[in-house]
């Protein structure tokens, strides 16, 4: 430890003693707690009925475990094979459409869940969307 002071440090020490304050304690004050669980799910290969049965178990699977976020991947529909019906756009794909609609109009899971948004390109971008979960119902 340094023995030599400066005369500044003593005058703002004196300073301090004499003003009487007291310094918060910062072991005392509540946190709120910034640790949030996310969940990711890529449904790259899975068949529209397939993919939906495995999100709606991933979301409720999901709040169960008290998940703030999921991460679900649908992928662009680059490699559908919906170009070999006529009655489908070839700029359609079928889950990036499909399974966020699925889960908006399924009243049990929209429940549980705060908010649906697109992802940022990290993430999936225009590929994938974030699903926020509520903390309890």
């Amino acid at each position: 430890m340094n023995s030599n002071i400066s005369d500044k440090d003593k005058k703002d020490w004196k300073n301090f003693l004499e003003k009487n304050e007291s310094l918060p304690n910062k072991d005392l004050d509540k946190k709120e707690n910034k640790f949030h669980i996310i969940k990711s799910l890529d449904l790259h290969g899975y068949t529209l009925e397939e993919a939906n049965k495995k999100v709606e178990s991933f979301i409720i699977d999901s709040f169960d475990q008290k998940v703030f976020k999921v991460i679900i991947v649908t992928g662009k529909g680059l490699h559908s094979q919906n170009n070999k019906d006529p009655y489908i756009s070839k700029e359609f794909g079928i889950l990036k459409n499909s399974v966020p609609d699925f889960i908006k109009n399924n009243s049990r899971l929209m429940k549980k869940i705060k908010a649906i948004t697109d992802a940022e390109i990290e993430d999936g971008g225009s590929g994938a969307f974030y699903v926020f979960l509520k903390k309890k119902l």
